[in-house]
């Protein structure tokens, strides 16, 4: 073999793993795709991680399997994601918790969210309902705070554990309320609901889908909600900022996440036929019926506001002075 031939060759054997990932890219998927839901089933994120496997495989001409993956505050699925192959076969569906709260409140984590993982899509989005037991007597945010501080130290608030997002939401209202409270954890969130129907806590800032019932039996009272503008699904509950507190806002929202180093068109293709979705009238339903609104955004949209979520997250543990080792 002349020195030419053995230089084409080798040229040709280098090639051609770039030229099997192309076409591995222009074919995606040829196999099914694996969506990991960091948590057990039965809750919301495993709901709609179900919805949009259901919808995008159907679409995609793939089933999409969706796995829970529970364990350490979501930590164990989200670092499962971040250190799988970058193929587009291992998707991620996270949310605030283990991407931009975790970071805030860990002291080490095994994954870096902004580093090993790439953004696809927010897919939804909710806010958290600001509840109080009806016997207090109050029917409005500047009420209960005025009560809070007439009865200082009195009162408290049930989370869903030290770091959670509803604790570091109770800590930052505290704070510029300029109330004092006691924080109450407990391991779900039903359960410090259920204790603020009994009056056994005071104050809980819960997910809709298990406050509004409440509400809407009247056993509790929803007196604002975090979010920017009044939520679809509480629309005549006032927002933080309605009612005197403009820097105690923050939404929960699920998303659809790839291992850093995904190729770029497989990551497109997975945004347009999730967001293609999400735009499906069924789904719509069905995460109405969870207190959901869906979002469907671009990679861009989603990464710009990942970056201020991140950051939002980290000031709000420095002032509660929130940790988890």
């Amino acid at each position: 073999m002349t020195s030419i031939h053995r230089r084409a060759a080798l040229l040709g054997t280098l090639a051609a793993p770039f030229v099997a990932s192309r076409a591995s890219a222009a074919d995606y998927p040829t196999r099914p795709i694996r969506l990991i839901v960091p948590y057990a089933p039965g809750g919301g994120a495993d709901a709609v991680a179900r919805i949009i496997a259901r919808l995008a495989g159907a679409s995609m001409g793939q089933s999409i399997v969706v796995e829970n993956k529970g364990g350490a505050g979501s930590i164990v699925g989200t670092d499962l994601v971040a250190k799988s192959a970058p193929d587009g076969y291992t998707l991620l569906l996270g949310q605030s918790g283990p991407i931009s709260i975790n970071p805030a409140v860990y002291k080490s984590l095994p994954y870096d969210p902004v580093k090993e993982l790439t953004p696809v899509t927010m897919t939804n989005s909710y806010p958290y309902v600001l509840v109080i037991n009806p016997k207090l007597g109050v029917t409005t945010l500047a009420e209960f705070v005025a009560l809070a501080k007439a009865k200082a130290g009195a009162f408290n608030y049930g989370t869903t554990g030290v770091g959670a997002a509803n604790h570091l939401m109770s800590e930052l209202f505290c704070a510029k309320a300029g109330v004092t409270m006691t924080h109450i954890p407990y391991r779900g969130t039903a359960l410090a609901v259920a204790d603020c129907v009994s009056g056994q806590v005071t104050m809980v800032f819960g997910d809709p889908v298990s406050v509004l019932p409440h509400v809407n039996t009247g056993t509790l009272r929803a007196i604002a909600v975090s979010s920017p503008q009044r939520s679809s699904v509480a629309p005549i509950v006032p927002t933080m900022a309605e009612s005197g507190y403009p820097d105690v806002e923050a939404v929960a929202w699920h998303g659809i996440f790839v291992p850093a180093r995904t190729p770029q068109d497989i990551v497109d293709k997975l945004n347009t036929e999730i967001v293609k979705a999400l735009a499906n009238p069924e789904i719509k339903d069905l995460l109405g019926k969870q207190a959901m609104s869906p979002v469907g955004s671009s990679q861009a949209e989603f990464a710009a506001f990942l970056k201020k979520d991140i950051a939002t997250w980290k000031d709000v543990a420095a002032l509660a002075k929130v940790s988890v080792e």
